[in-house]
């Protein structure tokens, strides 16, 4: 259901810091022309934190009806509390969002025992009437979630998959054979991660250097497909310092950054976050024509 290369797309805000739902519609016009799956909204890179809870419908619509009919959207959805997610995945659902993202719960991360996750994801994907994808990202929350409950969740018949932020392929390898032949996908959210992971079966992947070189991330996980491997490598090898420098390296401020540069809207990141200073867009910006990615 997954398959393919979605971009977390950055929010884009006014210079008084309100949503700009027109800059977001012009970004989204232009990416449909690169062949990506679909769309991920109020991800990490979309400052989901940072996001009303009616702002976070009305991005979803915006992204809804921008999108190709054929492209999947899927909003992050997932709160601190379990009753607020709920709430979140029904307000993405009738916002015309066609999966939702649920981040692991984590402010009271010792207290997230196996039985209170399953809790959680149970008493969402029971309450949603749209597919649910967990999203694991130890970067940000400290938390990883334990390989032996991801295979119990996804028995759920609304549970139809994860996407992994954590990057280490023993994981992913054995999230990929404990759901063998479930109705779940195991979808790799780290780009270093993702050549090596599609070996393994892996179908999809959510991840931040496609809002900046979408056609050339469709292309190498289309050759991957094809096991066309020295093609998929090359690309795979030229891509990766900017997609270091967008993630580990300047994150949503540096995405941002290199969208201005490209000719999509980035502008400044939500605050307490920082746009990036002079000498690092230009770092941004020697990376990006050094990777083929900025030509004039």
């Amino acid at each position: 259901m997954f398959e393919g290369i979605y971009p977390p797309i950055p929010t884009p805000f006014d210079d008084a810091q309100a949503v700009s739902l027109d800059r977001l519609a012009a970004n989204i016009e232009k990416w449909n022309a690169t062949g990506l799956a679909g769309y991920v909204v109020m991800g990490s890179n979309g400052e989901a934190p940072h996001i009303a809870p009616q702002e976070a419908a009305q991005l979803v619509a915006t992204v809804r009806k921008s999108a190709l009919p054929d492209m999947k959207v899927i909003a992050g959805s997932g709160q601190l509390s379990t009753h607020a997610t709920v709430d979140a995945t029904k307000r993405a659902a009738d916002a015309g969002a066609d999966a939702v993202l649920v981040i692991t719960p984590h402010y009271y991360k010792n207290a997230m025992s196996a039985d209170a996750l399953k809790q959680h994801f149970f008493t969402v994907a029971d309450a949603a009437s749209v597919p649910v994808l967990i999203y694991n990202v130890p970067a940000n929350t400290a938390f990883n979630m334990p390989v032996a409950i991801v295979s119990e969740l996804a028995a759920h018949d609304n549970i139809l998959g994860i996407k992994d932020s954590a990057g280490n392929i023993d994981q992913l390898a054995e999230w990929v054979r404990l759901t063998q032949g479930q109705r779940f996908e195991v979808l790799s959210g780290n780009f270093s991660a993702l050549l090596p992971a599609m070996t393994l079966g892996i179908k999809g992947a959510i991840i931040a250097v496609a809002n900046v070189a979408a056609q050339e991330c469709v292309s190498m996980f289309e050759a991957a497909r094809a096991a066309q491997w020295e093609s998929a490598s090359e690309i795979h090898m030229r891509l990766l310092p900017i997609a270091r420098a967008l993630t580990s390296g300047y994150g949503v401020p540096g995405l941002k950054a290199a969208l201005d540069l490209l000719g999509y809207f980035g502008g400044e990141p939500r605050k307490p976050l920082l746009s990036v200073s002079g000498s690092v867009q230009k770092e941004i910006e020697n990376i990006l024509r050094e990777t083929g990615l900025l030509q004039s």
